[in-house]
């Protein structure tokens, strides 16, 4: 799976502010609803963090990849955010978080969401891909450097 088949240069952000894990989540959920108009930002914003309260999906490494299947939702789909400061997000190694890859799945597609996630973990557990992505000073350069990893 390459990720340019589910992220858009629409759904990447760079410098992305937010002071505390809900407020991010919350404007993350706003930012992917601008680009998917059929997804309700509220509905988005509850089962992310519905997910995010059976366990942070902070990988560690300051990497943080929270997801969630959902109805009105007609393929996998990703946003990609580099936040300004990091923040905290109960991650496994304590560490803060500054990259977050967020992941919306339908519902009925139970197996692909668990095949996706396993190909994001594993990319985003490459130290040197990360640094490319933390060295990124725009949107276009963030995205690039994520569909060409």
């Amino acid at each position: 799976m390459s990720l340019s088949s589910i992220l858009t240069l629409e759904r990447t952000l760079c410098g992305a502010e937010g002071r505390s894990k809900k407020r991010v989540l919350e404007t993350t959920c706003q930012f992917i609803c601008q680009d998917i108009v059929s997804l309700d930002s509220e509905d988005l914003c509850d089962k992310i963090t519905a997910r995010e309260q059976l366990g942070s999906t902070g990988l560690g490494h300051g990497i943080a990849i929270p997801h969630c299947r959902i109805d009105n939702c007609s393929s996998i789909t990703g946003a990609l955010i580099k936040l300004e400061q990091p923040v905290d997000f109960d991650a496994i190694d304590g560490e803060p978080v500054d990259i977050l890859f967020v992941l919306i799945v339908p519902n009925e597609a139970q197996d692909e969401h668990l095949a996706v996630l396993a190909t994001l973990a594993k990319l985003f557990s490459t130290a040197e891909f990360c640094q490319q992505l933390r060295n990124a000073k725009t949107s276009q350069e963030l995205f690039d450097i994520a569909i060409n990893a």
